[in-house]
């Protein structure tokens, strides 16, 4: 704690707290708190984009001072510190009500990306978002939870568009003095942890705590003098570079995260591997067992109990795979203390079918783990069919795949506009009954007026940021107007306003909208009832073909076509993803049946009160109750994926047409369009009440780790070798 109170300058006595707050995460889904620092000066929190640690080093000191003269503003600052210091304590949680047996039976998060605040840029897109409310709704809960992850010095990419519309992806490097993390000193004031075997040399690994609520969670690092120059640059970015440098930093999570635990001294009682890359974490304590004389079967069988395995999706190129050599040179002849022969080791890790010589992260994983899940009841089916080979002998129902359906962390992503609206129809104390399904059926009694006017006002901030990020880039970066015109310059406030922002790959059909450019035009430039499109994403940086359907959308929005009715806001991240999911009128999902595995920014957009529009993937499968919002038809078995994006394409037009657009622009006497708050009613609802990390976190502790932590024995029915 003194390495971290030292990021921040001197304050005056009375402020003494703010210092408290900036350095636990948990003041970012902390309304109050949130609005305390912005009280200071609204305009530096908006430049240092909601960066307590910058912000507080760099305000006017003359400000402090009237500040800390305020006498409401040092009391509110007081009970926010108290807060502060129940979040240290779990007895009173749920989780410390329900099992107050198991409080110090920690469950180990393991994932390569935590997505927990638009400064802690360490997050590629919705597995780290996903792994950041499971921490928040875990915090929330009381769960012991413990969280591994990587601190990548240059985060994900920075995203920068060319003329032309290709993604150039940049860097930046990401600066420890101005986050809320620390590093942890080793044996006799080491700096580093732990040491990790690989490719025939050792391996320094520093690991930095950062406090996320009651949740830590530690974040593995390299970059150390006492490591070989190629070394240190191991964790320099997140799914950077090409397989072997992938290779080495899933080695590093798994092997060197249980290391720094051991360390650290924590005792898991349940290993939680978040998406295969944290696999080898399985493997490492499997060699830990045999070093200490157990058999290598009896080792398998006494990690499966206590693991948990979540994958993430059904799309092939989402499961690592490395070659067997390549694999075996990373880890050294491990097997030797494993007991076994190389081939054996390396089995595990072998598809029955599919990748040949390959290991495969994903099948390690499963051979591993006592419990496998997917993220939706849907992606729960599909990976039983998907996965069925490694269980020949058993019905593709009898696979023993779970699921869990995603959910967001509503504090996070609800907007305090929204947050106050429910204040005033349901109690200043809603918050705390999350899970209590007679609270969300009084969303049908919100005044129709109130909600509408807290949307519109939601869809101006939007409508504000996008002329000002337009403005900044021009004046900084771009030289076309076009640019600006592309960015959403000339967007109309009234007009109805489709949100689409996800990760650019091929599946999720970002360019789907555009297929029938006539079509589209109409619904775009009608005088009495315009629409406009506003897009944001990445594509990963090796994936060509996302970049291309990126590059094309992105021309769209230059197109003169359009009028200036289709935008692309560059450089996506946690921060206007919350404006996005609050301020536009309807959201769209588009991915190809059955790829989706849960999808979670239509729940996001939810909370907000703003309906999807979506194929029945994902979530939505079990989301969607005809009321919330609009779904696209399943297509017919047996057609090609051609025939599948026209039928597609076609329901969405068709919707938008005779049923979206209408509803919209159906004014009552006092200029409210009825049916639409009544979705937008309905949308909250659905989400409040069914797709919240709260719902989540307590359905993975009810199901899983409980169990788990007081030993009850689950189905020891790993997949066939």
């Amino acid at each position: 704690m003194i390495a971290l109170r030292a990021k921040i300058r001197a304050l005056p006595a009375p402020l003494e707290g703010l210092a408290t707050l900036a350095l636990n995460l948990s003041w970012s889904w902390n309304r109050e708190a949130r609005a305390l620092f912005k009280t200071i000066d609204d305009t530096l929190w908006h430049v240092r984009r909601h960066n307590p640690i910058r912000f507080l080093n760099e305000v006017d000191p003359e400000r402090l001072a009237v500040v800390a003269a305020d006498e409401e503003f040092v009391a509110e600052l007081a009970r926010l510190t108290t807060w502060m210091a129940g979040e240290r304590t779990s007895d009173q949680t749920w989780f410390g009500i329900r099992h107050p047996d198991l409080r110090e039976r920690p469950v180990a998060y393991f994932c390569a990306e935590f997505g927990l605040h638009n400064s802690v840029p360490i997050y590629s897109g919705g597995l780290g978002i996903l792994a950041g409310d499971h921490c928040k709704a875990a915090s929330d809960l009381g769960v012991p939870l413990v969280g591994l992850g990587l601190f990548y010095q240059r985060g994900y990419f920075d995203q920068r568009i060319r003329l032309d519309g290709w993604q150039e992806d940049g860097d930046e490097e990401v600066d420890p003095a101005i986050l809320p993390v620390a590093p942890l000193t080793g044996a006799k004031g080491a700096p580093y942890v732990a040491v990790v075997q690989t490719f025939g040399r050792p391996v320094y690994v520093r690991a930095w705590t950062l406090r996320v609520g009651r949740v830590p969670i530690y974040l593995l690092d390299t970059d150390l003098e006492e490591n070989h120059p190629d070394d240190r640059a191991l964790l320099k970015k997140l799914y950077g570079g090409g397989e072997d440098l992938r290779l080495r930093q899933e080695w590093i999570l798994g092997v060197g995260g249980v290391r720094v635990l051991r360390a650290l001294g924590i005792e898991p009682a349940v290993w939680h591997a978040n998406e295969g890359h944290a696999a080898f974490m399985l493997l490492e304590r499997m060699r830990e067992l045999t070093l200490a004389g157990v058999s290598f079967e009896d080792a398998a069988h006494a990690v499966r109990s206590s693991s948990v395995f979540t994958t993430h999706t059904p799309v092939p190129a989402g499961h690592d795979t490395f070659a067997a050599e390549q694999v075996a040179e990373c880890m050294g002849p491990i097997w030797e203390e494993l007991g076994v022969e190389r081939e054996e080791l390396l089995h595990l890790a072998a598809h029955p079918i599919r990748n040949s010589g390959r290991f495969d992260m994903t099948v390690l994983a499963m051979r591993l783990s006592g419990h496998v899940n997917g993220v939706s009841r849907r992606h729960g089916e599909v990976s039983r069919a998907m996965w069925r080979a490694l269980w020949p002998d058993r019905a593709i129902s009898e696979v023993p795949i779970g699921a869990v359906t995603n959910g967001v962390h509503l504090a996070t992503w609800m907007a305090n506009p929204v947050m106050a609206l429910l204040d005033r129809h349901l109690g200043a104390n809603w918050g705390l009954r999350l899970d209590d399904p007679t609270l969300w059926e009084q969303i049908g009694a919100l005044d129709a007026a109130e909600l509408w006017a807290v949307h519109r006002h939601l869809k101006d901030i939007l409508m504000w940021f996008i002329r000002e990020d337009a403005r900044r880039r021009f004046a900084d970066q771009w030289k076309e107007a076009t640019q600006v015109v592309g960015a959403g310059a000339l967007f109309d406030p009234q007009a109805l306003t489709i949100g689409f922002a996800r990760r650019f790959a091929s599946y999720k059909r970002a360019d789907l909208i555009f297929r029938d450019p006539e079509r589209l035009h109409r619904l775009l430039v009608d005088q009495r009832r315009p629409v406009q499109l506003v897009i944001a994403g990445k594509a990963h940086p090796a994936d060509t073909p996302g970049k291309e359907i990126l590059q094309s959308v992105y021309r769209f929005t230059h197109d003169p076509f359009y009028e200036g009715r289709v935008a692309f806001i560059e450089d996506y991240g946690m921060h206007p993803a919350h404006l996005l999911v609050q301020g536009v009128d309807l959201w769209l999902n588009l991915p190809r049946v059955p790829l989706e595995a849960s999808g979670t920014s239509g729940m996001k957009a939810g909370l907000n009160g703003v309906p999807q529009l979506s194929t029945l993937d994902g979530w939505w499968e079990e989301g969607y109750d005809g009321s919330n919002g609009w779904a696209i038809p399943r297509p017919a078995e047996g057609v090609s994926s051609e025939e599948i994006d026209q039928a597609d394409a076609e329901s969405l037009y068709r919707l938008l047409e005779e049923e979206v657009v209408p509803l919209y622009y159906r004014r009552d006497a006092q200029g409210i369009p009825a049916g639409w708050v009544e979705r937008m009613r309905s949308a909250i609802r659905a989400s409040a009440s069914r797709f919240t990390a709260d719902r989540m976190v307590r359905e993975y502790t009810e199901t899983y780790y409980a169990p788990v932590m007081r030993g009850e024995p689950g189905t020891d029915d790993p997949p066939a070798r």
